[in-house]
């Protein structure tokens, strides 16, 4: 059973085990406009809880992608490079970014809810 958080940052993280998928949420899609460009993290590389971990480039502006969890990647989206389109078509499916093997499930822990995310959003 999977289970998603998000950060003040506006990513999401899907847990399936120790596995996490990760990407931007449907909010943050629409902040930044169409999507043309997205730069996605090799596997094999070691990421930090709140540390940059891709790049998303829109019309409008060009932001990081943090890495909600720490880990190290297992995979990238790679239809992102010649789609980016899908991350405003389906931020939170399949405009997913990459995938990490968890570290540390307490960091997962301290991650909003989706309740807790709505009501963030909601000010914003």
């Amino acid at each position: 059973m999977s289970e998603t958080r998000y950060t003040d940052q506006h990513e999401w993280v899907r847990l399936d085990g120790n596995s996490a998928t990760v990407g931007i949420t449907r909010f943050a899609a629409e902040q930044l406009g169409d999507v043309v460009y997205v730069e996605l993290p090799p596997a094999g590389k070691a990421v930090k809880a709140g540390a940059e971990a891709a790049v998303v480039e829109s019309v409008k502006a060009a932001s990081e992608v943090y890495a909600p969890v720490g880990g190290e990647v297992t995979g990238a989206n790679d239809v992102l490079t010649t789609e980016p389109s899908k991350v405003n078509d389906d931020p939170e499916g399949e405009g997913w970014f990459f995938k990490l093997k968890l570290a540390d499930t307490g960091e997962f822990a301290k991650l909003m809810d989706a309740a807790a995310y709505a009501a963030f959003t909601k000010d914003h």
